[in-house]
């Protein structure tokens, strides 16, 4: 997925979805997140001028999906790529700046700090 501030990461990998369960009944199903979730990530690839260690595990929220979002109103929302939000441990951004759009379900889950970065709230 694709990192969309300016922390300097430039793709990472979802390697565990916390809270998430991978069985059901025996059988097992892939474990997904959605807009506002919280994933931990692997960095692949980065800048030159990264201040990150790309052997240690982050913790980023993720802002757009392909897949789409059923809002309350019936409507559905998509983006065209998979793209998250580094954050610390407070749940700050890492970065200063947020680029592209990002759904507005993430209001709802208290991400006020990263809507306020970002240029266009969907």
């Amino acid at each position: 997925m694709d990192i969309a501030d300016n922390s300097g990461v430039k793709l990472a990998q979802c390697i565990l979805v916390p809270g998430r369960s991978t069985s059901r009944r025996g059988k097992y199903t892939r474990v997904t997140a959605g807009v506002g979730d919280i994933i931990c990530i692997a960095i692949k690839k980065v800048l030159p001028t990264c201040q990150l260690d790309r052997k240690k595990v982050y913790k980023c929220v993720i802002i757009r999906t392909k897949k789409p979002v059923r809002r309350a109103d019936g409507s559905y929302v998509r983006f065209d790529s998979n793209a998250a939000v580094l954050i610390d441990a407070e749940g700050n951004p890492v970065g200063t700046r947020v680029f592209g759009a990002v759904a507005r379900e993430l209001r709802e889950k208290n991400f006020m700090k990263i809507i306020s970065l970002a240029s266009e709230v969907v």
